[in-house]
C-alpha cells in the first residue's frame, strides 16, 4: 500500500477508535463516508513537520457509527464530537448518547470527521456527505436528520445548518451545546480557529466560517444549551446566534445554567443535567416532530 503522511491527532484519533470498537457490542453499523475516496481528499505535511508515517488514506479516517432505533420515529441526529479541530471527544460527546436517543425512537450517528490540518473546508464536507447518507437511509425509516455537536463540534453542526449546499445537506434541526459560533477574535476559541483557518486567517474566511454572519430564514430550528460561567467558548457566542436565529425569525430556544463549566456532554457530573435533556425531549417532541 502506498504510505500517506498523517498528523499525530489524526494517528491518535484512529488508534482511540480502534479500542473502543474492541470494548463495545456489535450492534453498530459503521460506514465510511467515502468508501471510493474523497473528492477533497488531501496528503499531510511530511515527517520534517513532526509528524509520522502512516499506512493509511487520509480520507478513510472520516466514518460514521450508526445505531438504528429499534422503534423509529423518523428522527435522526448526527453528533459531531468537540476538540477544538484538533482532536474529538469520542465517549462523553459521542457514543455515550445513544442509549438515551434509541430508547426515544431516535436513529443516532456518532460522526468520525476528518480534522482540518489546513484545510478548512474538510469537516463540513464530512457533515455534509452524512447528511446526505443519512436521507438515503430509508431502511431505517428517517425522514427528519439533524445536526448536533458541542463545541468545536458544536461549530461544525452550525455550520452545517448555515452553510448547507442544497436541500440534501440542510439538517432539519440543530441542537447545539457549548458551541463555538464565531471566528472573529475578541470571542472565539482561538485553538479551534487557528486549527480550523490557521494562525492568520483572512477577514473573508473569518467572516465565511462565523455562523452567526450566516443565518437567514431558511436556517432549521435550534436548540442551544450552555453554562454562563464557560471560560472556554464564552457565553456571547451562543447569545449572538439565538440573537440573529431570532431576528431571522427562526424558531429557537436557549437553555442558560447558571454554572458547569464547558465541556461535560453527557457526563452526569453537570449537575442540571436532569434539567437539559429533560428541556432537549420536549422540544424534540414538541416542536421537531412536529416540523
Amino acid at each position: 500500500m502506498k504510505k500517506i503522511l498523517v498528523s499525530l491527532p489524526l494517528l491518535l484519533l484512529l488508534a482511540l477508535n480502534a479500542f473502543a470498537q474492541g470494548r463495545r457490542g456489535p450492534q453498530i453499523d459503521t460506514v465510511k463516508l467515502w468508501p471510493n475516496g474523497a473528492p477533497n481528499a488531501f496528503e499531510i505535511p511530511g515527517p520534517d513537520s513532526g509528524f509520522l508515517v502512516f499506512g493509511a488514506r487520509q480520507y478513510e479516517l472520516a466514518m460514521m457509527e450508526v445505531y438504528p432505533a429499534a422503534n423509529p420515529n423518523g428522527l435522526c441526529v448526527i453528533m459531531c464530537p468537540g476538540g477544538a479541530y484538533v482532536m474529538e471527544s469520542q465517549t462523553h460527546e459521542g457514543r455515550d448518547l445513544h442509549d438515551w436517543f434509541n430508547a426515544r425512537g431516535i436513529t443516532y450517528c456518532m460522526l468520525q470527521y476528518r480534522l482540518p490540518v489546513g484545510h478548512h473546508e474538510v469537516p463540513l464536507s464530512d457533515l455534509q456527505q452524512a447528511i446526505r447518507i443519512m436521507r438515503g437511509r430509508k431502511d431505517l425509516g428517517i425522514d427528519k436528520v439533524g445536526v448536533m455537536g458541542n463545541s468545536a463540534g458544536g461549530h461544525l453542526a452550525a455550520c452545517g445548518a448555515t452553510m448547507y449546499v442544497d436541500k440534501e445537506t440542510r439538517p432539519d434541526f440543530q441542537i447545539l451545546q457549548y458551541p463555538v459560533i464565531t471566528m472573529e477574535t475578541e470571542l472565539t476559541n482561538m485553538m479551534s480557529r487557528d486549527a480550523l483557518l490557521g494562525k492568520d486567517p483572512s477577514q473573508a474566511l473569518i467572516d465565511k466560517y462565523s455562523c452567526e454572519k450566516n443565518v437567514t430564514a431558511d436556517t432549521p430550528p435550534a436548540f442551544i444549551v450552555l453554562c454562563s460561567d464557560d471560560t472556554v467558548v464564552v457565553p456571547q457566542n451562543s447569545l449572538m446566534y439565538y440573537e440573529q436565529l431570532i431576528k431571522n425569525k427562526v424558531s429557537a430556544t436557549l437553555h442558560i445554567y447558571p454554572y458547569g463549566g464547558h465541556g461535560w456532554g453527557w457526563q452526569d457530573s453537570m449537575v442540571f443535567k436532569s434539567s437539559w435533556v429533560s428541556a432537549m425531549e420536549d422540544w424534540l417532541r414538541l416542536v421537531v416532530e412536529k416540523l
